[in-house]
């Protein structure tokens, strides 16, 4: 993405690209994966030290105003950002011990999807598919500690977190 697209769309929400949102927005583009507030600030803090943990908050905030970023809560209930990804679909692996997020796309599971939907008459405007388990490595590794930065969740709370969100 381009700076002149991101000072485009900021200035229709009345606001300026200043260089600190710039840089911001920068490293979180090309940063992979999911990460929480903590993570993205402390690669900001490398590029530019002067920029404030409530800036770097307040700009993924407005990133996902402006549908650049994609806030996720998973069942450990950190708040995590990624990248919004144009025109694909993927849904996620969570790994309960270590908190690895596993990406995936599966056109055969969206067909699946979207046939039960007409099936029962009904209009899906947006969808998010979590399988909460445990990942090859650590199914592999029985018996390791569990890493310290991770919330690990026990598997009640992740199907009770995945009912309540249904509601």
């Amino acid at each position: 993405m381009g700076t002149d697209l991101f000072k485009s769309l900021i200035s229709g929400e009345g606001l300026k690209a200043t260089k600190q949102r710039e840089e911001i927005l920068h490293i979180f583009l090309n940063s992979p994966g999911h990460k929480n507030l903590s993570q993205i600030y402390a690669q900001v803090a490398k590029v530019n030290p002067k920029i404030g943990y409530a800036t770097v908050y307040r700009t993924l905030k407005l990133l996902t105003r402006l549908g650049l970023a994609v806030q996720r809560k998973f069942a450990d209930g950190e708040t995590r950002y990624e990248r919004t990804s144009e025109g694909s679909h993927h849904d996620h692996l969570i790994c309960l011990n270590c908190g690895k997020i596993i990406e995936f796309e599966d056109d055969a599971l969206e067909t699946l999807q979207n046939s039960i939907a007409q099936h029962y008459g009904f209009k899906v405007f947006n969808h998010r598919m979590e399988l909460y388990g445990q990942c090859l490595d650590c199914v592999q590794k029985k018996g390791t500690h569990r890493r310290e930065t991770v919330n690990p969740v026990r598997k009640d709370e992740a199907l009770n977190l995945a009912l309540s969100e249904r509601d």
